[in-house]
């Protein structure tokens, strides 16, 4: 896949401005900090100890944002819109996303996003290109599975095309309040990663995520 075949993706995310303008001019703003005892992506380990905070935008059904997190060498910088609706009992969602850095950890990544869920079941597909820096561009795509109970979820997720590997992560979130009042969000977690997605090794994560939310 090309460069001009994956600019599509980021048309989604930034076309967003623009197509919902009547939308976004009623859209609820919210912002976000938090701090990941280790930030672990799709399975792979990015930095132990990170702190994050985004900003985000939705109205009718439409949404953009940004979020950016430590990654030791510079911050992750994303970018992303889409939109979602429900059909009854099924959701639909799609949208696209651009990953940055700010130092030399890693390259840039577009890509386009689409969703499906249905009661207690996500399932989600990413196409994805990365530039690489100064290596061939690779193609990949990354699916996943969600199922979530309560606070309670698991999620299968696995690379395909130039990227490869799956990994497994199973955990609990939750609000923690005082006499009514949101204190953070809190999630605990356990990843399991294959040797392939790691390049050698298989390995397994204890992580802790705090977060806090705020509406304007």
């Amino acid at each position: 896949m090309t460069l001009p075949a994956m600019k599509p993706a980021l048309l989604v995310a930034l076309g967003m401005i623009s197509l919902p303008a009547a939308s976004l001019r009623a859209a609820d703003v919210s912002a976000n900090i938090g701090w990941n005892s280790e930030y672990i992506y799709r399975g792979i380990p990015q930095k132990t100890s990170s702190a994050f905070g985004g900003l985000d935008l939705q109205g009718g059904g439409f949404n953009l944002g940004t979020w950016a997190a430590d990654v030791g060498d510079g911050l992750e910088v994303d970018f992303y819109g889409g939109y979602a609706f429900d059909a009854g009992e099924f959701s639909f969602s799609v949208g696209g996303t651009w990953y940055t850095y700010t130092g030399d950890f890693d390259d840039e990544y577009l890509e386009t996003n689409f969703g499906l869920g249905w009661k207690w079941f996500t399932f989600d597909v990413e196409l994805g290109y990365y530039k690489n820096f100064d290596g061939p561009t690779l193609d990949y795509q990354f699916y996943s599975i969600t199922a979530e109970f309560g606070g309670i979820y698991g999620k299968i997720g696995s690379f395909a095309d130039d990227f490869d590997g799956s990994y497994y992560e199973a955990g609990y979130g939750n609000t923690l309040t005082a006499q009514e009042t949101h204190i953070l969000d809190y999630t605990l977690a356990i990843i399991h990663s294959d040797a392939t997605l790691l390049g050698g090794k298989s390995d397994t994560h204890l992580i802790l995520i705090l977060s806090k939310s705020f509406d304007f």
